[in-house]
């Protein structure tokens, strides 16, 4: 039966049929006529139908194709979903849509005048620089996103005016990146720099993070992920932090925030015993933080608190995010994580006692701050000396509690909430490359950035007439710079080696445009030049290369490719460093006397020539970056690419995620007959155990840490978790995650029962 189709808006069945032959020409194998069939429905039934109400319409027949053995049809409604951009774009910008892209020096001109676009690149390059770089322009490579990615990209990175109209393509916004993160490197090689880069973004082989790839060429925002403050024991100091951490929260940066130097309850106030609260008002004040200030609406404010577990408060902490109990002493909105030492894993092992203090009385009674040291060696150090001395001095009041009470309440945290996330924090500062200068006290939201911290102080007000002026001595604010690798991409086409030098040069960058509104911030910036090197997709690359998760040869792929990702990473490094000097920090470090080489076995490994020849080369001419390498979560990012989040296995290898007006199926990447036993084994099901051995295998080689999840059944026993902590721990992790249980059973986990 021929179906009759009024024209309705210009479309026919001819054109119909025109545009659906187009749209799923590279994918031979679909049911096309069917899907005409369905579409030719809605369009005779629908006699007031709109151009974008038809695209709509198009777009969700396809994703409802999408099934485990259908993945290209999420490619189909993504080529549906570009006609309707280039459509509203051309019509927004002046242009005719079957061009697809249009003039990208006119696009400058017109967001810069918006408002929206910095004039930076209109004033660092000429017009016959950014006409000649449009060029490298490639819109077929538009058709590599699939449905969620393209989406995603669409609705929050995208350049839009003030009304969320669209006038950047997907294209557009990564020549915007290149051109503006290299607008600052010399004019004779500027051009070739800008093109490396586009190539890297458009090829989907890395990705930026959040903030960058959100706010690189526009007139607002900064462009760093992660910031870690740490709050000294004052009420200036207290306020003065939670105003920084507003600000910071505004241009789109995740905050980590160590509470450990705040008196407990119950502590003395300028000698009143019983006057201090402790830190929950302080946190419950963050939490309000958090939730007020969002990031120009794009995604909520998110705060990481972290406290010692020897502190006087800890257990009220860990209870923070609890759905029951006193709701005053809550704090629902923010993420809690807790700082570990090794003498407490060694107490909770062999269940012994653990002792609770007030960091306030410590520092008064016995003159130094507990927090302050760490265990050099396993098993040995300043830090359990320290304890016990405190442990045994009877001038301090202490609580004493079993150890294994104090990790129940953890796991049962954890279990509920998902968190406190675990900082090991004698193992990342033993691996700290700056260790020279500074103290990592805690992680930040995300539990991948590990670098030196300090507190910054208010010591002094001048009055000029009606002016204040403001004296602080600026601590180390923790700021990092991410970037990551796709390593369902990059590692088959066989391009790291290109890849990185120019990843590593983008980063670096990133730290001298970036405009960071709190002062110490900045300062830390320059001084230690941190950036975070990571990667994502490996779940899609054990996929493709059909390697089990649970197998050996799993681990042995993470030890040799991030041992290659390190060493074309601190090459890379080492170079900018020749050419544009080292770090302020270097004299003294790890890099500069070779400790890190040698800590990691890499001057006695297999390959240690290649290794012993870069350690002396950078013993001579620097490190142009004092932190390096970190794996953060790339949930986002990893979508817009097409792969799998992290070093996580995949949710299920396929799935519906919720939006707010239809659902999107969601497929493993490249899934097909040969890669789907390697995904069958999903998050829940594959033994954890297998997830601590290849991270304890990367981590020798990213000088920060890693964020790794735990993925457990919701009624798993707590000797199988507990155990889990502790493999995490021995194994030498700097940092576990979240602990993401499910609300169901597990019909097939077998290692959990174990």
């Amino acid at each position: 039966m021929v179906m009759e189709v009024r024209p309705i808006h210009g479309w026919d069945k001819a054109r119909l049929t025109r545009f659906i032959e187009e749209v799923t020409a590279p994918f031979p194998a679909l049911d096309k006529e069917l899907y005409l069939e369905k579409n030719l429905r809605a369009l005779s039934a629908n006699e007031t139908i709109s151009e974008d109400e038809l695209m709509h319409h198009l777009i969700l027949t396809a994703l409802e194709n999408v099934d485990e053995a259908g993945r290209d049809w999420t490619y189909v409604a993504s080529r549906i979903e570009l006609h309707r951009l280039y459509t509203e774009a051309s019509k927004n910008r002046g242009y005719h849509k079957d061009q697809k892209y249009g003039d990208y020096y006119e696009l400058q001109k017109m967001l810069v005048a918006k408002g929206i676009y910095s004039p930076n690149i209109l004033e660092k390059y000429s017009r016959e620089e950014i006409e000649k770089l449009s060029q490298l322009i490639k819109p077929e490579r538009d058709d590599l996103f699939d449905y969620i990615g393209l989406h995603t990209l669409k609705n929050r990175y995208l350049a839009t005016d003030y009304d969320k109209n669209v006038y950047e393509l997907p294209q557009e916004r990564w020549l915007t990146i290149a051109l503006f993160l290299m607008q600052d490197e010399p004019k004779e090689k500027r051009a070739a720099l800008v093109s490396e880069a586009y190539w890297a973004l458009s090829n989907l082989y890395m990705t930026v993070a959040t903030p960058t790839l959100a706010n690189a060429g526009l007139s607002f925002g900064q462009l760093s992920s992660c910031f870690i403050d740490t709050v000294e024991d004052s009420l200036v100091d207290i306020y003065n932090s939670n105003t920084d951490v507003a600000r910071l929260s505004k241009g789109g940066g995740g905050i980590g925030v160590y509470l450990g130097k705040i008196r407990a309850r119950g502590s003395a106030i300028k000698g009143f015993k019983g006057a201090s609260s402790g830190v929950i008002p302080w946190i419950k004040q963050l939490n309000n933080t958090a939730v007020s200030v969002d990031q120009l609406g794009r995604r909520k404010g998110a705060i990481a608190v972290y406290l010692d577990v020897w502190h006087a408060d800890i257990l009220a902490f860990l209870d923070l995010k609890l759905n029951n109990g006193d709701e005053r002493q809550r704090a629902h909105d923010l993420f809690t994580g807790v700082c570990l030492p090794d003498v407490f894993m060694e107490q909770v092992e062999n269940r012994g006692d653990w002792y609770l203090f007030d960091p306030h009385e410590v520092k008064r009674v016995m003159g130094f701050r507990l927090e302050d040291f760490y265990d050099e060696e396993k098993g040995e150090g300043s830090f359990r000396e320290k304890f016990w001395q405190c442990v045994r001095d009877k001038r301090l009041s202490k609580a004493k509690v079993p150890a294994i009470q104090i990790m129940a309440r953890i796991m049962k945290s954890q279990l509920e909430t998902g968190t406190p996330f675990m900082f090991y924090r004698d193992e990342a500062n033993r691996k700290n490359p700056n260790k020279h200068l500074g103290m990592i006290y805690s992680s930040n939201l995300c539990t991948e950035i590990m670098q030196n911290m300090s507190p910054t102080i208010q010591y002094k007000e001048q009055h000029d007439g009606d002016t204040i002026i403001t004296y602080k001595k600026a601590g180390d604010f923790v700021v990092c710079n991410l970037s990551s690798i796709n390593l369902g991409r990059a590692v088959p086409d066989g391009v790291l080696e290109r890849l990185i030098p120019i990843q590593v040069r983008m980063l670096d960058n990133v730290i001298d445009l970036n405009t960071i509104e709190v002062g110490q911030a900045m300062a830390t910036n320059r001084k230690y030049r941190a950036v975070g090197l990571g990667t994502f997709g490996w779940h899609h690359l054990l996929a493709l290369k059909g390697i089990h998760w649970e197998s050996e040869r799993a681990v042995e792929l993470a030890d040799e490719l991030y041992e290659r990702i390190a060493y074309l990473a601190i090459r890379a490094s080492h170079h900018l460093a020749e050419e544009k000097g080292a770090y302020p920090a270097f004299s003294g470090s790890d890099w500069q006397t070779g400790k890190y080489f040698s800590e990691r076995g890499y001057l006695t490994g297999k390959n240690r020539e290649q290794w012993t020849k870069l350690a002396q080369a950078i013993q001579k001419s620097g490190m142009r970056n004092g932190y390096l390498m970190a794996v953060a979560p790339n949930s986002s990012t990893a979508v817009i690419a097409g792969s799998t989040a992290g070093i996580d296995p995949i949710f299920k290898p396929f799935y519906y995620e919720e939006k707010k007006d239809f659902k999107l199926p969601v497929t493993a990447p490249d899934l097909d007959h040969k890669t789907y036993d390697v995904y069958r084994r999903s998050a829940y099901i594959v033994d954890q155990r297998a997830s601590i051995r290849q991270n304890a295998a990367r981590q020798r080689h990213i000088d920060q840490a890693i964020s790794f999840n735990f993925y457990v059944p919701h009624n798993i026993r707590a000797k199988i978790l507990l155990d889990l902590h502790l493999e995490a721990w021995k194994s030498g992790l700097k940092s576990t995650y979240y602990v993401r249980s499910t609300a169901t059973d597990i019909e097939e986990c077998e290692w959990c029962a174990s």
